[in-house]
């Protein structure tokens, strides 16, 4: 599968931005797909992940729960991370991953196919 991300841009402080995931193929529905986010000089970290199909599960990291939503459209083979009230330290290359497993999980090790990232800065 091949994943191509966007929606990336300046936005000010406590903003809104929709980042967007769309796949290749066919058999987009059997991906667990996540968002994860590198910034400078920093590891990358895991941001948000949902399971394969409907998408029942999703998981948040600690940092950005009650302020990021992912969610997927399997019509469009689309996975979505709204990102909402966005602060400074969310400045990052975000990057969407799929992995051919069931359930929504975060270590980047597990997803081995990746989006080229798109970049997010917050500005005060």
């Amino acid at each position: 599968v091949q994943l191509q991300a966007s929606g990336g841009g300046l936005v000010q402080a406590g903003g809104s931005l929709r980042l967007s995931c769309v796949a290749s193929g066919r058999t987009f529905r059997a991906y667990a797909v996540a968002w994860f986010r590198q910034a400078p000089g920093k590891e990358r970290e895991f941001v948000a992940a949902i399971s394969r199909s409907e998408g029942s599960m999703t998981r948040h990291a600690d940092s950005v729960k009650g302020r990021f939503t992912i969610s997927r459209d399997n019509a469009l083979n689309t996975v979505y991370l709204q990102m909402d009230s966005l602060k400074l330290e969310d400045t990052a290359v975000y990057y969407c991953a799929a992995a051919s497993i069931a359930t929504p999980v975060t270590g980047p090790w597990q997803y081995p196919y990746w989006g080229q990232g798109t970049l997010v800065t917050v500005s005060s």
